[in-house]
């Protein structure tokens, strides 16, 4: 038998099976079981989050027979009769997807239209999911118009789109509209721990912290992560090799690149951009790890203890944090964000990293330095000598005893302009 890849084989078959959807499985398992079904729904989202899943297990529930043949709409669907087993398996007739971005045009939606006027062939209800439907043209929309408001009651319409606001409002206001969410990296870390170990797969913590962070929110691009470190790290996942797969930047670099600049050591910064190119790593990789740090020491200063005494870079947040000033640890978030998109104006990206890091030391250092939620002012000590000001203030009030006499010449205008 053939290899079948993870995204595949742990697809969701249930809602009960869905992960981080939460919010849409319990709307839909609540209409289900009260028969309050709408005649389209609108599935929305980033790619690999489940939209197209979300479609085939309500295609189920609507077609489902049971194990005895005789079951009607549920909201769990026994995976075993007729109509369940043949949606799973991409090939249950009254089951229609349709692909926009290869299919778009007029002439395919009124094919559907005209297959839209037939009942069903075996099963309750004809479901017509469209894919990527913002890739439909504005007549492919406008020739839908009506079918889509008011389609025949054995009818489901189904539509996914990654774009929502490339859909014409009119096909907006006539579906039940559902945003699906991209996925917590703990989300993304727990499920693909089950997923090994059902597999059997080796793993350490830091390899799934990567491959959740990498899949961004996406749990499909996470298990083909997956299946892609399984093969190279020939059936173990560890972090030294899923960091190098990926091409990750190791914390070690950002965690000496921003103490570098806390200190304002203009040579040891360069010496780490020399050595990152001679490694062969991104520049924008780079920055990205650079603002997750600096993300982790703003949320230290302002919040002492909570960073996650679990997570293996917390040690060293915890003491960079020291070492800046608060408002300098926003100053470099902001620089190192808006700095990944001038990269590729740069000579090279090296060159560019570099001056994006010389523009935080091109601002002056906060005077004592320090940390905390200050906003960067300096440490208490840095503050204690009051005496000096307090003296040189005295001076200050001679030139205000001064001024008085200036009053006199003032007045004096004034009384003589009756005179005048």
């Amino acid at each position: 038998m053939s290899y079948v890849v993870l995204a595949r084989k742990y697809r969701p078959r249930t809602f009960e099976q869905m992960v981080g959807q939460d919010h849409v499985v319990r709307a839909l398992t609540h209409a289900l079981e009260q028969g309050r079904l709408h005649h389209a729904y609108l599935f929305t989202g980033t790619r690999g989050i489940g939209k197209t899943t979300v479609s085939r297990i309500l295609a189920k529930s609507l077609n489902c027979t049971g194990t005895d043949g005789q079951g009607g709409i549920t909201a769990q669907p026994c995976g075993q009769c007729t109509a369940c087993t043949e949606i799973d398996g991409d090939r249950f007739i009254d089951y229609i997807e349709l692909d926009a971005a290869s299919n778009r045009s007029i002439d395919e939606i009124r094919d559907l239209i005209e297959r839209a006027a037939y009942k069903p062939s075996v099963g309750r209800y004809k479901v017509f999911m469209i894919d990527e439907a913002h890739q439909l043209t504005k007549d492919a929309f406008n020739a839908l118009l009506k079918t889509l408001e008011e389609p025949p009651e054995y009818l489901k319409f189904v539509l996914a789109t990654t774009d929502p606001e490339k859909m014409l409002p009119t096909v907006l206001s006539r579906c039940l509209q559902f945003n699906l969410r991209p996925m917590a990296p703990e989300t993304v870390a727990a499920h693909l721990q089950q997923v090994l170990g059902a597999e059997g797969i080796p793993f350490d913590a830091g390899s799934l912290r990567l491959l959740s962070r990498g899949a961004r929110g996406s749990m499909r691009d996470a298990l083909s992560l997956t299946d892609q470190a399984i093969a190279y790290g020939a059936g173990t996942l560890e972090e030294s090799a899923v960091r190098a797969m990926l091409g990750t930047v190791d914390r070690s670099h950002a965690n000496r690149i921003v103490e570098s600049l806390a200190r304002r050591d203009a040579a040891a910064m360069l010496a780490e951009v020399n050595a990152l190119r001679g490694l062969g790593l991104s520049a924008a990789g780079t920055l990205e790890e650079v603002a997750r740090l600096l993300q982790q020491m703003a949320v230290e200063q302002a919040l002492p203890g909570s960073l996650d005494a679990g997570d293996s870079d917390t040690e060293a947040a915890r003491t960079l944090a020291s070492l800046m000033a608060a408002d300098e640890t926003q100053l470099l978030y902001s620089i190192a964000v808006h700095g990944r998109a001038e990269l590729s104006l740069a000579p090279d990206e090296y060159a560019g990293l570099v001056m994006v890091l010389l523009r935080f030391m091109a601002f002056p250092a906060n005077e004592g330095g320090g940390s905390g939620g200050g906003g960067g002012s300096a440490p208490p000590a840095a503050r204690q000598p009051e005496g000096p000001r307090a003296a040189a203030s005295a001076p200050a009030a001679s030139p205000v005893t001064a001024a008085r006499p200036a009053a006199a010449p003032v007045a004096a205008p004034v009384a003589s302009a009756p005179v005048a």
